[in-house]
């Protein structure tokens, strides 16, 4: 199985975060002036996938989010996870979008 986030991954690319368990990369296709994806360095698919010895690397994410927003300036924003295909999840890796810059409508999509 190839996964498009666990390459990236493995490319140790420089990204705008990274922890030990998770990094932090702009969105290819931005819909706000600020949107990125953070994911886990492991592979989990969906939310839906998380258990007792995976919830370390969502917790991980959830520390480092008040960290990124404050490097981008970011007193508002958003956070998604798409969970499954109808839900909008193109990529099956767990990773949440970052969005911010700008003012959402809700609901969403």
């Amino acid at each position: 199985m190839s996964c498009v986030f666990c390459d990236l991954i493995k490319s140790n690319k420089q990204w705008v975060f990274e922890s030990d368990k998770c990094c932090c990369f702009p969105d290819i296709s931005p819909v706000a002036d600020v949107h990125l994806l953070i994911v886990p360095k492991i592979h989990i698919e969906s939310l839906t996938f998380v258990t007792s010895e995976t919830s370390s690397f969502i917790s991980d994410i959830f520390e480092s989010i008040p960290i990124i927003v404050k490097k981008f300036n970011m007193d508002s924003y958003r956070l998604v996870a798409n969970t499954g295909a109808l839900a909008g999840q193109s990529v099956k890796h767990i990773h949440f979008h970052i969005l911010g810059g700008r003012e959402f409508a809700w609901p969403p999509g």
